[in-house]
């Protein structure tokens, strides 16, 4: 083994991500990558901190030889899932396929209320000469279909990879050549990367323009048509946040990197457990609010508890993600 390859091995078997072991040898994220990739080396002093951090010695990680991260009575085969160069291939060339089916099924889970909102608006306007019930009904039935729809894609994708659950739940190895397939592919589509998160950034920011618009005028049905406006912008800030996400997510599994280190992947089954409960309570809390006892029936009127509920959901995945850097 190289320099290189050991020093993965050993980060990984402390699981740490490169951020995390850049911090406690006090150098840049950038720095870890290049000699990862063998770019470049350490100097002799980072060589010595390393040697004490991962309690090895100098000559273990500077010699090329065989396998220096463990002790020869450790020297077994590996009770831990090993992906293949061929494995991972096929779980990128997948990942690359699913991502814009789950950043359209994303979008469409966003854009859901606007057949609701919209045809709210067009009732009070008294278009089309629609009742207050039939105008909720078929908002709702259109809702109904556009959550279904995006329910099928995610299974759909979530069938596609099933195979490879474990890279999300489990530590992993590689074989030889599939860390450097993977850092090759992440630099090359890092710029698309980049760029579609500065779009994404953009449109959901912008998004808010409309309602400002709205307000301004201080027409009442040009605030429903600004609120479908603005998650339809959404929409499109998701989409490309989440097309791009898919695809590096995937990468990050194989590297054992960003969110997905060992030490984060112990915790991430209770994180996902308890965002499929708080988006439960959501839906529990649109229908007692509007269908409820003192409910007024009128869905289109209850928009805003998912407005509330997305900030809120956002705010409590930065300091889960947070708290859980912390404790690892």
């Amino acid at each position: 083994m190289t320099f290189s390859d050991k020093l993965i091995a050993l980060r990984k078997k402390a699981g740490w991500s490169q951020e995390e072991l850049a911090e406690r040898l006090n150098v840049s994220r950038q720095s870890v990558s290049k000699w990862e990739s063998a770019q470049s080396m350490p100097d002799i002093d980072k060589i010595l901190q390393l040697s004490s951090l991962f309690s090895v010695t100098t000559d273990c990680l500077l010699k090329d030889t065989q396998d220096d991260t463990q002790p020869a009575a450790a020297q077994t085969p590996s009770p831990l899932p090993r992906v293949t160069l061929a494995q991972a291939e096929d779980y990128l060339t997948k990942a690359q396929a699913n991502a814009p089916q789950m950043a359209l099924a994303t979008a469409l889970c966003i854009v859901s209320p606007i057949p609701l909102l919209a045809l709210g608006t067009v009732r009070e306007l008294g278009l089309l000469g629609l009742a207050d019930d039939l105008a909720g009904g078929l908002g709702m039935i259109a809702l109904v279909v556009l959550v279904a729809v995006a329910v099928v894609l995610f299974m759909q994708c979530g069938a596609a990879v099933r195979e490879y659950e474990f890279l999300e739940k489990e530590p992993i190895e590689t074989e030889h050549g599939v860390t450097a397939l993977v850092r090759e592919r992440r630099a090359a589509f890092a710029p698309e990367y980049d760029r579609a998160n500065r779009i994404g950034a953009a449109l959901c920011i912008l998004a808010a323009v409309p309602l400002f618009t709205a307000v301004m005028v201080g027409v009442s049905f040009l605030m429903s048509m600004s609120i479908c406006l603005l998650l339809v912008l959404v929409a499109c800030g998701v989409y490309a946040f989440v097309r791009v996400g898919t695809v590096q997510d995937a990468m990050d599994r194989l590297l054992e990197d960003g969110d997905f280190t060992r030490g984060h992947k112990a915790v991430k089954g209770r994180l996902t457990a308890l965002t499929a409960a708080y988006w439960l309570v959501v839906v529990a809390i649109f229908l007692w609010y509007t269908f409820g006892p003192n409910g007024n029936g009128q869905p289109q009127y209850s928009w805003f508890i998912w407005a509330i509920a997305g900030v809120v959901y956002a705010a409590c995945v930065v300091a889960a993600k947070a708290f859980v850097r912390k404790k690892v």
